[in-house]
């Protein structure tokens, strides 16, 4: 994650609050973040831990999504309703443009 958002390990440290040494052994896997520390990373990176361990129901959605999914829930279910069809409508047309590409 830190190359793909063209972070040095120095960023990652400043963003973070985790040592740029630490971070350097966690990516030569000489060491296992704690979790108060891959909850830092986490922070920084504005994902869920489950995303940053790629493990879990939820570990593809960041936190933006994952905040709007809960928000969704508080909604009246007509809304939700016209919500759900939205994005089932974009996604069936999406997944035609991919099957007639």
């Amino acid at each position: 994650m830190r190359k793909t958002k063209d972070w040095s390990q120095a960023q990652l440290a400043d963003n973070s609050g985790v040592s740029r040494v630490m971070i350097g052994k966690y990516e030569r896997g000489e060491a296992v973040p704690s979790i108060d520390a891959a909850k830092k990373i986490a922070d920084a990176f504005e994902v869920s831990m489950d995303y940053l361990v790629g493990e879990g129901l939820l570990n593809g959605f960041d936190k933006k999504t994952l905040k709007r999914f809960q928000e969704l829930e508080h909604l009246e279910d007509d809304k939700k309703k016209t919500l759900f069809d939205l994005i089932d409508t974009y996604i069936r047309d999406a997944k035609a443009r991919k099957a007639y590409a």
